[in-house]
C-alpha cells in the first residue's frame, strides 16, 4: 500500500472527502517524523513501536578498492512490530497462543 491508497481507504472508510483524508494522513506522518527527530519513541498499541537507533562510527572497507574508510556515526528509524499485529499476520487469532498454552497441560 502506498500513501495515496491509504488516503483513499481513509476517505472511503470515514466517509470524508479525499482532501480531508490527505490532510489527516499528512498530519499523522508529520507528527511521527517530528517525534522521531526529537529522539522520542512512538508506540501504537496493537501495531508496533518506532524509535531511533544510534549507530557508532566505525572503520569499514571500500568494496571496490579494499581500502579502509571511516564510517560516520548515524541514526536510523527502527520499527518493532507489536504482538497483536504479528499474530494477525501469521494467521493466529489474538490471544490464541495464551489459550493454547493454558490448555497444553490438560492432555
Amino acid at each position: 500500500m502506498v500513501k495515496s491508497e491509504l488516503i483513499q481507504k481513509l476517505s472511503e472508510d470515514a466517509s470524508i472527502p479525499p482532501k480531508i483524508a490527505e490532510i489527516a494522513v499528512n498530519t499523522v506522518f508529520s507528527a511521527m517524523t517530528e517525534a522521531l527527530m526529537r529522539g522520542e519513541g512512538i508506540e501504537i498499541r496493537g501495531f508496533g513501536s518506532f524509535k531511533v537507533r544510534h549507530y557508532r562510527g566505525r572503520v569499514g572497507n571500500h568494496p571496490r578498492t579494499g581500502t579502509s574508510i571511516e564510517i560516520e556515526p548515524k541514526k536510523r528509524p527502527f520499527f518493532k512490530v507489536g504482538k497483536e499485529l504479528r499474530e494477525r499476520i501469521n494467521g493466529i487469532a489474538p490471544g490464541a497462543i495464551e489459550r493454547d498454552a493454558e490448555g497444553a497441560g490438560d492432555e
